[in-house]
């Protein structure tokens, strides 16, 4: 089928035809979905190159491993776990190779990446990187629920099911993530 023939096709049949090793589908899978996944992780780092190396390996985790998923309408969850399972990864080698200290002072360095024109776009510039700068503030297990829940818009027990946690958990770490958000945004809001 032209690769041209995929964008006009739901996501369900685009992702069963990646199952079925057709390379194409999985091209368009993989461009439908980068964009999503690129946001999230800029929403749990803040270094662009981190956040171009985790985007690339959980595509390669998705693409690798889509055969497995055993339910097309699960792909959303499925992924998002994935995404999950890299941050996690990068976190723990992150804190063994280089014995860091996750510090808030090098998680609220974000650098300027949308100029200031015209006078609007300024301002939204300025209160996502504030936006931002709180989320990076937050402990790894408190941002990574708030960014499922918030960005991703997934239910208490997708959430739960991809932090192997109970929704209890998950309710009580949103709320926790909320109230240091609001605290951090107080003057903003």
């Amino acid at each position: 089928m032209p690769k041209e023939q995929y964008k006009n096709r739901d996501i369900k049949s685009v992702i069963i035809s990646a199952q079925n090793g057709d390379i194409k589908a999985l091209e368009e899978l993989i461009r439908r979905v980068q964009k999503n996944v690129y946001t999230m992780f800029s929403y749990l780092t803040d270094k662009r190159q981190d956040i171009s190396d985790l985007t690339q390996e959980a595509l390669l985790k998705m693409a690798k491993n889509i055969k497995g998923l055993k339910d097309a309408k699960s792909f959303k969850p499925w992924l998002n776990r994935i995404v999950t399972n890299v941050f996690y990864d990068f976190i723990k080698k992150q804190a063994k190779h280089d014995n860091l200290d996750l510090d808030n002072d090098k998680l609220l360095e974000i650098k300027d990446k949308i100029g200031c024109e015209p006078g609007e776009k300024c301002l939204f510039s300025e209160m996502e990187k504030l936006i931002k700068a709180a989320l990076l503030s937050l402990p790894e297990n408190l941002r990574i629920v708030i960014v499922l829940r918030e960005y991703e818009g997934l239910s208490y027990d997708d959430i739960s099911k991809i932090t192997n946690t109970t929704p209890g958990t998950v309710k009580s770490r949103i709320s926790r993530a909320r109230l240091k958000l609001q605290n951090a945004l107080r003057e903003f809001i």
